[in-house]
């Protein structure tokens, strides 16, 4: 009883008044494998955040049609995106992990967490809960807020501490698109590419969302036109991921002084035949040979670490397509990954939030 009474002695001084940081992307399937990649698209395609059907019509279409025949051709694709490393995705964010615990201190246990897959949310909160945090900040890695990736992180977190007797002070980071150090991490590296040739135009691709996702969300149901509602940024917009997207363009934008006319906002990898946010980048893509345009800097400011959606879907399938509609030049600019910037972003948002 006295060695266990040091020892509580000794955790409580250690832990008391520190916070626990949680940050969370979206995740990615263990290996590149066929079954490890069809384990992760079933986690991540039932949740009912991300495709919202009811359950059993969900499970049917997930499990008997979705994950069966796409684990494949997915898993192809991730075994190009992996490295000697694994994936970027959990790469980088272990990275950011380690120097975002060495930039905020003692005071702060910082840990990563994967919404579908490992590590996960659930053995984060545990060992705060463990450790018997003072608070927690979750801070979900979406730079735009939606229903299925911040707002599925959000549910999940709340449906695991829901059964704690003693729940912390919880915060949650909503979005961060509107962060000097997010908006300037993207430059700085546009700048890089935009001092070595002289582009013709500007892409910014975002992932998409179906259109009824964005219905749903808009609680005025008079805003969401899909036509010039996006084009400012305001109190009843302010929460519809496509009028983020576009507010995120005007940052990037204002920062790198690109002319009017020469970029524009688009959204990638729609799934089934539901209408999705509009224009879609691989149509644009294609349309912009025959506008005289031959040389692009495409963005993915939806992500702020190298995936399958930035490397492979715009740094090669697009680079393919531009080139194949005739153009000459694509070139893309690269998440933030673990750059200076961001972890300095990081810090701020976690000490603010």
């Amino acid at each position: 009883m006295e060695v266990s009474a040091i020892q509580s002695s000794i955790i409580n001084q250690k832990t008391v008044g520190k916070t626990g940081v949680l940050l969370v992307n979206l995740g990615t399937p263990d290996s590149p494998a066929v079954p490890d990649v069809r384990k992760y698209l079933r986690e991540f395609l039932m949740d009912g955040r991300v495709i919202d059907i009811p359950l059993i019509p969900r499970s049917l279409l997930v499990n008997g049609f979705i994950a069966p025949f796409r684990a494949p051709k997915s898993a192809k694709i991730y075994k190009e995106l992996w490295t000697e490393t694994g994936s970027p995705l959990k790469y980088y964010g272990h990275q950011v992990e380690e120097k975002l615990q060495q930039q905020l201190g003692s005071q702060y246990v910082v840990k990563l967490a994967m919404r579908y897959q490992s590590p996960s949310i659930e053995a984060g909160l545990n060992e705060f809960q463990q450790l018997g945090l003072a608070d927690i900040v979750v801070v979900p890695l979406f730079p735009q807020y939606a229903s299925a990736s911040t707002g599925s992180v959000y549910q999940k977190v709340m449906e695991i501490v829901k059964s704690w007797e003693v729940i912390p002070a919880i915060r949650f980071v909503n979005r961060f698109l509107e962060h000097p150090n997010f908006i300037e991490g993207f430059a700085q590296t546009a700048r890089k590419y935009m001092a070595a040739h002289d582009f013709d135009f500007f892409l910014f691709s975002y992932h998409g969302l179906p259109e009824s996702q964005i219905r749903k969300g808009d609680v005025t149901k008079t805003t969401c036109r899909f036509d010039d509602c996006c084009a400012t940024f305001h109190a009843l917009n302010q929460h519809c991921y496509r009028a983020q997207c576009f507010e995120t363009t005007r940052l990037l934008v204002k920062a790198l002084r690109i002319p009017e006319g020469k970029y524009v906002t688009s959204f990638q990898s729609r799934l089934g035949s539901d209408p999705w946010i509009k224009p879609y980048t691989d149509e644009v893509i294609k349309e912009l040979p025959a506008k005289g345009i031959k040389s692009v800097l495409a963005f993915s400011p939806a992500f702020v670490a190298d995936c399958l959606e930035t490397t492979i879907e715009v740094g090669v399938e697009y680079k393919e397509l531009f080139e194949k509609a005739g153009g000459q030049h694509w070139q893309l600019v690269e998440s933030l990954n673990d750059s200076p910037i961001w972890i300095d972003a990081l810090v701020d948002l976690v000490k603010t939030a």
